[in-house]
């Protein structure tokens, strides 16, 4: 499935290793949805609020907030953390919201809440529905899509588990609703897409398609794998094998061995994804100059 795709989904999850550049990737995609003209929110769920942004830094834009801001046209930017979510599920479950802020205040539950089983990803998931159902004052949503900056692979498997766990421990009430309409949402490929960003070497690639299994084990769509700052081949088959023939007979080191190395390793780790997931993958050239893809370089495959 190709990434054009994706503009048809409500939600668009973006996870991967830290380093790879999924943060710029999601930056990337949410730029291009804006300039279109659909409002779109760039999510990046963090531990706290005083969390440093990275996302803000990829979009070159002021360190946002819980609440989603407008930082470019039809662009806005918010943190997602377990505390918003927790306490938008009190306001939302208490009759009377002045309760919800004053049990927010209470640092014992605050506790609670953070290290309970779950609870902290409950929070981020309940926060994450709570941004896709708010209105828009002209009719349908406030934002027509969510781009989800997941800051570890552990993170989303963790997101995709917590709905079926929350199902399988809690019999009724209010988490119960709010752990079924998170894996209806979440599973189903019509609203939601996953976006694993990885690197063009062998462990990288290796763990990515473990987290694409682990994904769609519980059920996440995964739309693609995104090969990030894969290295340009400028030889021919001919001229590579001579080369690899003159530098085997050089006993020095030789400039531009070690970059001919990385090529070779890069088409070793590309032909190993092609083997297992042959239609899943996208392929970004890295871009002189540039630690992770750039905008430009993702566009033409929009």
């Amino acid at each position: 499935m190709s990434l054009s795709r994706l503009a048809q989904r409500r939600l668009i999850i973006v996870t991967g290793k830290g380093g790879v550049g999924k943060t710029t990737v999601t930056a990337a995609l949410a730029q291009h949805y804006a300039s279109q003209g659909r409002r779109v929110l760039a999510a990046e769920i963090v531990p706290s609020a005083d969390t440093p942004s990275q996302l803000a830094l990829a979009l070159g834009c002021a360190r946002p907030d819980e609440e989603p801001a407008l930082m470019q046209p039809n662009l806005w930017v918010a943190l997602v953390t377990p505390t918003s979510g927790h306490h938008r599920f009190l306001r939302d479950s208490l009759p009377i919201k002045l309760l919800a802020d004053t049990a927010m205040r209470s640092q014992a539950l605050k506790k609670f809440l953070s290290a309970a089983p779950g609870f902290s990803d409950m929070g981020v998931m309940y926060r994450m529905l709570d941004l896709m159902r708010r209105p828009n004052p002209a009719g349908g949503h406030a934002f027509e899509i969510v781009l989800l900056d997941s800051p570890a692979t552990g993170h989303a498997l963790a997101l995709a588990q917590i709905p079926e766990f929350l199902i399988r421990v809690i019999p009724g009430g209010p988490i119960r609703r709010v752990a079924e309409e998170g894996l209806a949402v979440l599973t189903d490929p019509r609203i939601t897409g996953t976006i694993v960003v990885t690197l063009p070497e062998t462990l990288p690639i290796t763990e990515a398609l473990e987290l694409q299994q682990g994904l769609l084990k519980h059920r996440l769509p995964v739309t693609t794998i995104v090969v990030n700052r894969v290295p340009k081949n400028p030889f021919s088959a001919v001229e590579h094998a001579a080369l690899v023939t003159l530098l085997g007979e050089r006993t020095a080191p030789v400039l531009g061995s070690r970059e001919l190395r990385r090529i070779e390793r890069a088409e070793s780790a590309l032909e190993l994804l092609k083997e297992r997931a042959p239609a899943d993958s996208v392929v970004l050239a890295e871009v002189e100059g540039a630690g992770s893809v750039a905008t430009k370089n993702l566009l033409p495959l929009l």
